[in-house]
């Protein structure tokens, strides 16, 4: 009975961390992901959007125009954005631009990403910069 107990664990647990990932049309994204993107992108339209899978969380990952990719929880918040150009003012907080204007005022912030505990951005001469989720700065990241 325990082999079998066990066996079934093991089977749930390695089918609910299997990766799905399909490609959607637009008209399939969330309108909070779509909101996002004509407010704060509204000269790159989306040419590539994926809803990924992994056990019980979903995240919806999108290609802009531009070479701008952003990646939505499954509460369609934004977690992630990278681009090759300067991301729009729009998508960083106000405290962070004003850290790196102050700080670096010819860099152009490239990437943003929210993590657990802290918040992180790259600039384009590729240094990473990592902060509070309040946006107070606490190191450069390796």
């Amino acid at each position: 009975m325990k082999i079998a107990w066990f066996s079934f664990i093991l089977l749930t647990l390695s089918l609910t961390s299997c990766d799905k990932e399909k490609v959607i049309s637009n008209a399939q994204l969330p309108s909070e992901v779509k909101n996002f993107v004509s407010l704060h992108f509204p000269q790159n339209p989306i040419i590539h959007s994926v809803e990924a899978k992994e056990g019980f969380n979903k995240s919806y990952d999108l290609i802009l125009e531009g070479n701008f990719n952003l990646e939505f929880n499954r509460k369609y918040q934004i977690e992630e954005i990278k681009g090759i150009t300067a991301l729009p003012n729009s998508v960083i907080p106000e405290k962070i631009r004003i850290y790196v204007q102050n700080n670096y005022p010819t860099m152009a912030i490239t990437d943003w990403e929210l993590e657990k505990k802290n918040q992180k951005i790259e600039l384009d001469n590729q240094l990473t910069l990592e902060f509070t989720m309040q946006g107070d700065y606490l190191r450069i990241d390796n």
